[in-house]
């Protein structure tokens, strides 16, 4: 029998004459923070092991006063409470875990003078680059001189010069002149993406941040470094100097290149995006992502993105092709093949499509090699989401062997493709000869050529909605840009073609709660930006993709009892 996990144990510390109780082990800057007391540091990371070797984060640190015969605490008779024994040096916060009656100064004399002291000591070979550094406005040196600095110098020396615009690897580009040695990026290359290919040579002053004779920074999670690097030591090849942050919208939305569904914010501005990072969700990617989902915008902008409505072969109006559509359709034998790629309302409406038509549905699985990080072996976003609106009941087949067979039986005179190449899923040259296609895509490819009608529609970064990740967690996406000139939301497309008053998001979120037991007590506006578990109980049994829920830092399990 399973027990549910026991509640943290809490313990009460003072911050700066605050009391807060929180899980006793928390680290003192964690708990600050939830008083909205910042702690400044550079090489403390949440999810990376402690070193304490930057010494921002001093503070002064107590513990009551016991008398040490009776072990009875002490009161001050000044002003009745315990008395508390103040340790003569600075501590460091993040080697500093929450314990009964802990006691800590952020603020005092002692502290400022402290970090005024380490901010002398980070910027004396540091370059006064700020306003060519590609850091520049997210930049915490930048932010925390201005904030704990003394506003000027005691050292006279020359800098020290370190290399510049070193290619570590493929997509990182290091000024080491600007690192600070935080050692942030070694540890995570080390702990989360197990690759150890960074390192520290020489000493004092000249010590110089490298990779390993002979190696690499090359692995698929290499620009995490860039994301944590809290100076502009490291920066993306590929967005360094394209834009500053300060003029870029952020919009929140998730990778879709597997059914992990790590979190992340689109930057763009005038309607193009100029990178993508990940956005801290601990439940499901920490604060990481895969550096292959960050290229995938590159496609909204591709030699081969649809933007003109085809109607055997020549443009046309969206009102045209949807008639010319239905007149396909009502020749019967049609088929409908959704996609592991739409988003939740897509899919609905590709089912009450299908209802509609009274059509068979196919949904294809793409698969590669997981990674067992946040690359799962599954490569659509979204399967769960068709089994939990029901468009489909048991998992997709790689190839669509059964539609192929049905087609040659005559069987099927009409398919509509939801986003799906029906060649690389399976049909032959020969059976496309036999159908009429019609077409629901954003990129060209060979059923778009075949299609008699052709639909171009948009991409995630352009729309609104949701998907169901592989622990069965809705998570909602935002648009980030304008889609381009001829092309339609999939959700108006497919509400024209089922006859079903649909006109964005909401709408559509009304008809789901309804029809949906899953989904039924929730709307789009009201899903949490770190998602909703949903009950996974219905497909457990399942046999998904091996490998895909495997996940870098495992869930503690419950209690078990025999």
């Amino acid at each position: 029998m399973i027990q549910p996990a026991k509640p943290a144990d809490l313990v009460t510390v003072n911050v700066d004459g605050k009391d807060i109780a929180v899980p006793k082990g928390t680290n003192v800057i964690e708990a600050a923070r939830q008083l909205g007391i910042d702690i400044p540091h550079y090489c403390y990371h949440p999810k990376l092991t402690i070193v304490g070797n930057c010494r921002m984060c001093l503070i002064e640190m107590g513990l009551p006063a016991v008398d040490p015969a009776t072990k009875a605490p002490i009161v001050d008779p000044a002003t009745g409470k315990p008395k508390i024994n103040w340790m003569p040096r600075p501590q460091i916060g993040c080697g500093t875990n929450a314990s009964p009656g802990l006691h800590i100064r952020t603020t005092s004399p002692l502290v400022k003078d402290c970090r005024e002291g380490v901010m002398e000591f980070l910027l004396i070979n540091h370059p006064l680059d700020c306003p060519i550094c590609d850091q520049a406005g997210e930049c915490k040196l930048q932010e925390q001189s201005t904030g704990y600095g003394r506003g000027y110098s005691r050292f006279v020396e020359q800098k020290n010069v370190k290399p510049k615009r070193t290619q570590l690897g493929p997509r990182v580009t290091l000024d080491d002149e600007r690192c600070i040695l935080c050692s942030r990026c070694i540890r995570f290359s080390k702990e989360i993406a197990k690759d150890d290919v960074l390192g520290f040579i020489d000493r004092g002053s000249y010590s110089t941040l490298t990779c390993y004779p002979g190696r690499k920074l090359e692995n698929n999670y290499s620009l995490n470094t860039v994301d944590i690097c809290p100076v502009g030591a490291l920066t993306s090849t590929d967005f360094r100097f394209k834009m500053r942050v300060w003029f870029l919208k952020q919009t929140n939305s998730i990778d879709t290149e597997s059914s992990v569904g790590a979190n992340t914010v689109v930057w763009s501005r005038e309607g193009a995006i100029y990178r993508i990072t990940p956005r801290r969700n601990d439940e499901v990617n920490d604060t990481w992502m895969a550096d292959s989902g960050r290229e995938l915008f590159k496609a909204v902008k591709a030699a081969d993105r649809l933007t003109a409505i085809k109607v055997n072969g020549a443009d046309s109006e969206l009102d045209i092709a949807i008639n010319a559509a239905t007149q396909l359709c009502k020749e019967g034998g049609v088929a409908v093949v959704g996609s592991g790629r739409s988003s939740v309302e897509e899919q609905f409406l590709t089912k009450k499509l299908a209802d509609t038509l009274k059509a068979s549905t196919f949904l294809v699985s793409w698969v590669g090699q997981g990674d067992k990080l946040l690359v799962s072996a599954d490569r659509n976003p979204n399967v769960r989401g068709a089994l939990v609106t029901g468009l489909i009941k048991t998992l997709p087949a790689p190839k669509l062997t059964d539609l192929a067979a049905q087609i040659d039986a005559g069987k099927i005179r009409t398919v509509i493709s939801v986003g799906e190449d029906l060649a690389a899923a399976g049909l032959s040259a020969v059976q496309f000869a036999k159908i009429s296609v019609i077409y629901l895509g954003t990129h060209a490819n060979a059923t778009s050529a075949a299609a008699k009608v052709v639909i171009p529609t948009q991409s995630v970064f352009e729309k609104h909605g949701t998907l169901v990740n592989q622990q069965f967690r809705l998570q909602k996406f935002a648009q980030a840009v304008p889609a381009p000139v001829g092309t339609t939301d999939d959700l108006v497309v497919l509400a024209k073609l089922a006859g079903v008053a649909v006109a964005d998001v909401g709408s559509a979120w009304k008809l789901i709660a309804a029809e949906v037991p899953a989904l039924g007590t929730m709307t789009f506006v009201n899903i949490p930006e770190t998602g909703l578990l949903l009950d996974a109980t219905p497909w457990a049994a399942l046999p998904f993709v091996e490998g895909e829920t495997l996940h870098y830092k495992p869930a503690v399990p419950a209690a078990v009892t025999a």
